[in-house]
């Protein structure tokens, strides 16, 4: 008996013997040709339309990279993603071109994002690049974010929102810019802005965006000149009024442009607000024309 259980293990081992070296349909004894190849490994690119629960950072790394849906409460989304050359040796410095360049991009795509220019809001947008290591992996991405803030004036922290911010400006929104009341700030002629509903009495109101040129940020008093001048026809267009020498003696103006490190960076939109130094209203200006707001006699 012994024997014969002999005869058959060894029986079933030449068997599949045969089968491994080829002798079976099908298989051609070649253990390596039938696995599909593996698709080359890319660099870490983040995605657009999606948010995030952590505050904005300048650099994004895949371990910190967590997004999750708009609708989870959340700090801040990203609008679009978008190249750098793939030649690059290195990240932009925050002062280059480049980089400009990129907050340019970013710009034009977060007011086609959220239907008007997001500086119409209480958003805030920054640029994000690649990590040192993943720019050494390949990565060649700036990644455009936006942010819901606490307020357009100094002291802005961010707002954990859910829903996503498309189209959050293409009409009515509580996050839209509008009617404020002032106060005298310490500083020389500034004034502190408070969003006030437009049926309240206040004295002043968000009348657009003015784009400054690129050039060195202002330091004295005539560089800020033309960002006065730039924000007066703003206001001259938002109202209906001509945009003549008597702008001057319809309404004051109060602008809020970019700080030196976002000026760095390439923004250059600057807020724009008309202001009513000798009086109140308890209705928006948008559209009121000369009979609106006529020409001061003293």
């Amino acid at each position: 008996m012994r024997r014969a259980m002999t005869t058959v293990c060894a029986a079933l081992v030449a068997a599949v013997m045969l089968v491994g070296c080829g002798g079976s349909a099908g298989l051609d004894g070649d253990l390596t040709d039938d696995w599909a190849a593996l698709a080359p490994a890319r660099p870490f690119t983040p995605a657009a339309g999606v948010c995030q629960v952590a505050d904005f950072a300048e650099v994004v790394t895949l371990a910190a990279y967590a997004p999750v849906d708009c609708t989870v409460g959340h700090r801040l989304e990203t609008v679009y993603v978008g190249p750098f050359p793939a030649d690059r040796p290195a990240p932009p410095a925050s002062a280059s071109a480049e980089l400009r360049g990129a907050f340019a991009d970013c710009d034009a795509k977060a007011t086609g994002y959220v239907g008007d220019d997001w500086r119409a809001g209480r958003l805030r947008l920054a640029v994000a690049l690649p990590s040192k290591l993943g720019w050494a992996s390949g990565a060649r991405w700036y990644r455009c974010d936006l942010t819901e803030v606490s307020t357009a004036e100094a002291g802005a922290v961010p707002v954990t929102r859910t829903g996503s911010l498309r189209d959050a400006l293409k009409g009515p929104s509580a996050l839209r810019l509008g009617c404020q009341r002032t106060r005298a700030a310490t500083t020389r002629g500034a004034q502190v802005l408070t969003p006030v509903a437009c049926a309240v009495r206040h004295d002043a109101e968000f009348v657009g965006v003015w784009k400054a040129p690129d050039r060195p940020y202002p330091i004295r008093d005539a560089d800020w000149a033309p960002f006065f001048v730039g924000c007066r026809s703003a206001l001259a267009r938002y109202v209906g009024v001509p945009d003549d020498a008597s702008l001057l003696y319809r309404s004051g103006v109060v602008i809020r442009p970019p700080g030196a490190g976002r000026w760095r960076v390439g923004d250059r939109g600057v807020r724009c607000y008309l202001w009513l130094s000798d009086r109140k209203v308890t209705a928006s200006l948008k559209g009121a024309g000369p009979a609106g707001l006529p020409i001061r006699t003293r």
